[in-house]
């Protein structure tokens, strides 16, 4: 039993088909898996057990009977502490939404249950999801796989630690500045941003709106495109014959390559000569308008997620971690001019980058320019803090500007990734692409 816990969602699912895996016996194999662990209550904010028990049972009755919902169906997930879970807290992190119970699970939950998944419970993150570096000492902050000493990523980061430590198949997260894939590349995971619009936001505690986004963090690409499927209630994507010869992609040397640490470096170079020898034809590009969209994004970020969270946030700053409640409140100094301003800005330089990169079918970057940062340093010096918060969304927070879907694939070395840029609302040829490459970089 302790070998599934460390088996792809996809194989897992192919064991309770072939009735080689008993859906009760997996929950509950993963349930004392997390209640044993040292580090559980960093990386779970609540087990959802009778839950889960309830759920396995009713997989494993429909096994017997030929009537799975889905491949998925049995397999025990977690999801990050802001989708709403049905008589169950959902605080996002925040001491701020303490004993905040919801009435109804989010669609996204509602429509993974229907499939079949099992929900084993709510996992940690960075507080109201507004930093992509894990760090929280308001609730807790999970560990990276790699590194005791360093944060995991964020905001998504007990999401992708369940999942890194053996404690979930898979983990929902959300992702609107790089929440999904900061944590996957960190704790050597996939990590699928979604367009946003493709995946109902009814039922996750927003930051903000125009930028929010769900997405799976996994072991294989296989498992991110079958949990896309179940939350949207449709059949995944079809990833087979999946092939990189003579598909084109493109380095993006716009921001995406500066101020790279070593490791990052060498192992996105190294990412890039593998797709290159498994046929890939690849190029160099600029495109000006990421700059120009990078531009708008402390308007857009920060302006908007203050307006979202003023009213709650001033009635109890107290409440906040310091670093969190300066990077909302730096928001409250744009005016209405300046987010319509940023807003037209943004739509011009997304018509600029998709005329610049029409001609490609992915473009490339380094997930993370940096390594995860120390946890005690950040706690205790400002300055650390902010510039490793900005180099982590870095390059991630371009995909939310410009509005593509995005994939990130570990890259050969520890908390090293490499990410591609797809088209918006075209996740099944990103996981095409994606699923080639993660044969080339095996």
């Amino acid at each position: 039993m302790q070998d599934w816990l460390w088996m792809t969602a996809a194989d897992l699912g192919r064991g309770i088909g072939e009735g080689k895996i008993d859906p009760v016996a997996l929950a509950e194999a993963y349930l004392d898996a997390v209640k044993a662990h040292e580090l559980r209550d960093r990386i779970y904010a609540r087990l959802t057990e009778e839950r889960a028990m309830s759920e396995a049972i009713a997989a494993h009755d429909r096994a017997k009977s030929g009537r799975r919902r889905s491949l998925l169906d049995g397999v025990p997930i977690s999801w990050k502490d802001l989708f709403d879970t049905a008589g169950v807290a959902t605080e996002a992190g925040s001491a701020l939404l303490k004993d905040r119970v919801p009435e109804r699970d989010a669609v996204v939950l509602r429509n993974a249950t229907e499939e079949g998944l099992v929900c084993l419970g709510k996992t940690h993150m960075s507080e109201l999801a507004f930093s992509g570096l894990g760090l929280n000492p308001v609730t807790a902050t999970p560990p990276c796989v790699n590194d005791p000493e360093a944060v995991p990523g964020g905001s998504s980061s007990g999401a992708a630690t369940s999942v890194a430590f053996g404690l979930a198949a898979a983990g929902i997260g959300s992702d609107t500045g790089g929440s999904v894939r900061a944590p996957a590349v960190w704790n050597d995971l996939v990590g699928l941003k979604t367009t946003s619009g493709r995946l109902s936001l009814e039922g996750a505690v927003p930051l903000i709106s125009q930028f929010d986004t769900v997405g799976p963090l996994t072991r294989s690409v296989e498992d991110a495109g079958l949990l896309l499927g179940a939350m949207e209630g449709r059949p995944a994507p079809d990833l087979r014959g999946a092939s990189l010869k003579g598909r084109r992609l493109a380095v993006l040397k716009t921001l995406g390559l500066d101020e790279l640490e070593d490791r990052p470096a060498q192992a996105f170079a190294g990412a890039v000569d593998q797709l290159s020898a498994a046929g890939a034809q690849i190029e160099e590009i600029e495109v000006p308008a990421v700059l120009d969209a990078f531009a708008t994004s402390a308007v857009l970020f920060s302006g908007q997620a203050y307006g979202q969270w003023r009213e709650v946030i001033e009635a109890n700053p107290d409440l906040m971690y310091a670093e969190i409640l300066a990077r909302f409140r730096s928001g409250q100094t744009f005016s209405a001019p300046d987010l319509a301003a940023a807003q037209l800005q943004l739509e011009a330089a997304r018509r600029e980058y998709a005329a610049a990169t029409a001609g490609y079918d992915a473009i490339l970057l380094p997930t993370s320019p940096i390594l995860p940062p120390n946890a005690k340093r950040l706690e205790t010096d400002s300055d650390y803090y902010k510039r490793a918060n900005l180099l982590a969304l870095r390059n991630t927070r371009a995909g939310n500007l410009l509005g593509v879907s995005a994939l990130t694939l570990p890259a050969g070395h520890p908390s090293c990734g490499i990410m591609f840029f797809g088209r918006p609302f075209d996740e099944a040829g990103l996981l095409r692409l994606g699923a080639a490459a993660e044969k080339a970089l095996a």
